[in-house]
């Protein structure tokens, strides 16, 4: 089947570029504003998109229609099922076709509301499947949420260490990778891996590691978290049959689509094999007093009870339209941003970058982190959300082994001794133990990255300034001396609810 055939035809090339700067003014919460520490109203300027992205406009608007129409699509006879049930099984080939999976080798479920549900449920269904392979080889550089199921359910795993020289920091060693393969060759399970750093924005050669893992008889899991929102994935369809993808997990909240369930998109080979873990309604053929008999229609043994199905149309439209731009130029524009970013931070004295930062040498995109020497990670993110109403993230992004390895640039020394102190005193995050983390959507502009570079600029221009303004937390973070954030200011929901019920009561 050529699942390039399944939709309709693509918007053709002239339309993307307009098509894409219409749908990146068209997010929920791009104009929201904050009261800074100048008293000023500014606009918020969105950095943190690695941690979740802002609502597409436009699939919140299709989930709304979709509303007036909603049904469990348990049920089946009255119309409004009968809508919820065809569009609901839309959505699961437009997944499908979204990352070039065949349908008829292939099958896509949902599953809790991000990665790490659909990571679980793999790696149990891999570890049953072929339970005589002991071994699961997993990065470094991956989020927790792809290394602990591993350590639970896979056996035994052994990290695939990162480079470390000038030229490729901070990129998987596909040389060590090869060799970890051949030297264990018949008891890798699977090999597991993020197609970009949720800390360093450096893609990774999916496909390529793909074939070495098929070559040497192992499988491969891609957690896809922040790939499916910025990079063109091919899972099926090589000349080469061990370029194709086993398993590939990735989040909706990530995805444009906030609300939306975790993607899982396996072969139903490996799926059919193992019962799934979760029992109940709808994915069962007969239940009987003493015996229950699993349905083998895919995805419904994958989806016991009630789906997300709201959350499932947002996330639906929301890939679709992205489809529309085109993945491609999706791509174009992540890494026109990514570099301009990294090529002006370089030239700020004092900034420290953590990974290749040439993108021909190591493609990256979406991501960058950094620290400014001689000042705390948690007062910088502080400095740029109070003073410049600019939203990143700061610590160790749930990635505590990368984040670890790339410190080892600029904090070396205390690494080593907070690792003699272990033994002798109970673990604790030390100030030094993070960085800030920039990243970013189809939504920013090059204005968002030359306001966040002058900002920088600013901070580093006057570190004694913003640290004097700062008092340290017991937990790590940092609280300003004068100026007091309310939240209830902005938002209350309480007051949220009184409103709508006054409003309805006057109608």
């Amino acid at each position: 089947m050529n699942i390039n055939t399944i939709f309709d035809k693509k918007v053709d090339s002239k339309s993307k570029e307009f098509l894409h700067e219409k749908i990146r003014n068209d997010f929920i919460g791009l104009n929201t504003k904050y009261t800074v520490v100048s008293g000023e109203s500014i606009k918020r300027t969105y950095l943190d998109s690695t941690a979740s992205t802002l609502m597409m406009g436009g699939a919140h608007r299709v989930a709304s229609e979709f509303l007036k129409h909603y049904s469990n699509t348990h049920s089946v006879m009255h119309f409004s099922a009968k809508i919820a049930t065809k569009t609901y099984n839309w959505i699961h080939q437009r997944m499908l076709a979204f990352v070039q999976a065949d349908p008829d080798e292939y099958t896509c479920f949902f599953s809790g509301s991000g990665t790490t549900s659909g990571m679980n449920r793999i790696a149990r269904t891999f570890n049953q499947y072929r339970p005589t392979k002991d071994i699961v080889f997993v990065s470094i550089m991956e989020h927790h949420s792809n290394d602990l199921p591993h350590r639970k359910h896979g056996g035994k795993v052994m990290h695939i260490p990162v480079d470390m020289n000038e030229a490729k920091m901070g990129c998987i060693d596909m040389n060590l990778l090869e060799n970890y393969l051949k030297e264990f060759e018949g008891r890798v399970n699977y090999v597991s891996v993020t197609g970009i750093s949720n800390v360093t924005g450096i893609i990774n050669p999916i496909n390529d590691i793909a074939e070495l893992a098929h070559r040497y008889g192992a499988y491969i899991i891609v957690d896809a978290a922040q790939l499916a929102a910025h990079v063109p994935i091919q899972m099926s369809g090589f000349e080469n049959e061990n370029k194709n993808i086993d398993a590939l997990v990735f989040s909706g909240h990530k995805t444009y689509a906030p609300g939306s369930p975790g993607v899982v998109i396996a072969r139903k080979s490996f799926l059919s094999a193992v019962e799934p873990d979760e029992v109940g309604g709808g994915m069962v053929d007969r239940v009987f007093p003493d015996n229950y008999f699993v349905t083998q229609t895919f995805p419904d043994r994958e989806e016991a009870g009630t789906p997300n199905i709201l959350g499932s149309i947002t996330l639906g439209a929301a890939i679709h339209i992205l489809d529309q731009i085109g993945m491609e130029t999706v791509l174009h524009e992540d890494i026109e941003l990514t570099n301009r970013a990294l090529n002006q931070m370089l030239k700020i004295d004092d900034i420290v970058i953590y990974g290749e930062t040439c993108t021909q040498k190591c493609p990256r995109a979406g991501t960058i982190s950094f620290n400014i020497k001689s000042m705390d990670h948690g007062i910088v993110a502080a400095a740029l959300n109070d003073y410049f109403n600019i939203a990143v993230r700061n610590e160790c992004f749930c990635a505590h082994p990368y984040v670890e390895k790339m410190l080892e640039m600029t904090h070396k020394e205390q690494i080593i001794d907070a690792k003699k102190k272990l033994n002798q005193s109970p673990w604790h995050i030390e100030p030094w133990m993070g960085m800030v983390r920039a990243s970013f959507g189809i939504y920013n502009t090059e204005e968002d990255i030359d306001y966040f570079i002058e900002s920088l600029q600013h901070i580093v221009n006057n570190k004694d300034y913003y640290q004097e303004q700062y008092t340290a937390l017991s937990n790590g973070d940092y609280s300003h001396k004068t100026f007091k954030f309310s939240s209830t200011q902005y938002f209350k929901l309480t007051d949220s609810i009184k409103s709508e019920l006054s409003d309805l009561i006057s109608k």
